[in-house]
């Protein structure tokens, strides 16, 4: 098993930027694919950004040229810039380990105009 951890979500200005970062209660191997995803009230939840076992870095059209994901052992992050009040919403990670998907608690990010 894993536990995921997110921090770093808050309040922001439109045009700012937040990190949120998904702590790993163990090491992860770099073949194991793990995202970000978000669910805005009343929306389904919905992909951000995919790092796949290939390495691969796969965003939504949403994200894609404002949004970067990033990992190392012990994290992943997510960097957003240029947020708009559209970008609000709860963010969780997620990763499979050996055909199980895990998710973190969830963090909110809240864009205001």
């Amino acid at each position: 098993q894993v536990q995921l951890v997110e921090s770093g979500g808050g309040l922001v200005q439109a045009g700012g930027s937040l990190r949120p970062s998904c702590g790993f209660s163990r090491t992860i191997s770099s073949l194991i694919a793990m995202g970000w995803y978000r669910q805005a009230p009343g929306k389904q939840r919905e992909s951000v950004a995919i790092i796949t076992s290939a390495g691969t870095m796969n965003y939504a059209d949403s994200a894609k040229g404002r949004f970067t994901i990033s990992r190392d052992n012990a994290k992943m992050y997510l960097q957003m810039d240029s947020l708009k009040p559209e970008d609000t919403a709860v963010y969780y990670c997620s990763l499979v380990d050996r055909g199980r998907q895990y998710w973190g608690q969830g963090t909110q990010v809240t864009v205001s105009s």
